[in-house]
């Protein structure tokens, strides 16, 4: 009887061991989502497009602007050292839509400038 007891104790020890052990998994560092680190405005004038990078975000950042046929119009990187925001005059371009894009930490957010003529001065609006 003793050893039946002993036995059972044993089972129920080892049964209870298997069903709690669960297996790790490994903790993956999930980037933080572009679109707060990334803020598209039209710039004072309403001729260009203002771009503003969260500093914490990274290292730099790779700003494209293509044309309606996947053009590269324009590419320029921000960097850390010298401040994570820059505006771009968009006025002197042909009137249409462009693509401004912007690379960070392997993400990528766009949005879409539409160039125009008001009356004689050209304007950009920012779409989407």
């Amino acid at each position: 009887m003793k050893h039946s007891i002993k036995l059972s104790v044993l089972f129920l020890l080892f049964s209870t061991g298997i069903f709690a052990a669960v297996p790790s998994k490994p903790i993956k560092h999930v980037a933080p989502s572009i679109k707060g680190m990334v803020s598209f405005s039209s710039t004072p004038s309403k001729r260009g497009v203002a771009i503003r990078v969260n500093e914490n975000a990274a290292d730099k950042a790779v700003v494209m602007i293509y044309n309606w046929d996947n053009d590269v119009v324009w590419k320029d990187v921000l960097k850390k050292n010298k401040g994570m925001g820059k505006a771009y005059n968009l006025s002197q371009l042909d009137n249409g839509n462009y693509t401004v894009e912007v690379t960070l930490n392997k993400q990528m957010v766009r949005k879409t400038a539409h160039v125009y003529y008001r009356g004689d001065t050209k304007f950009v609006q920012l779409r989407g």
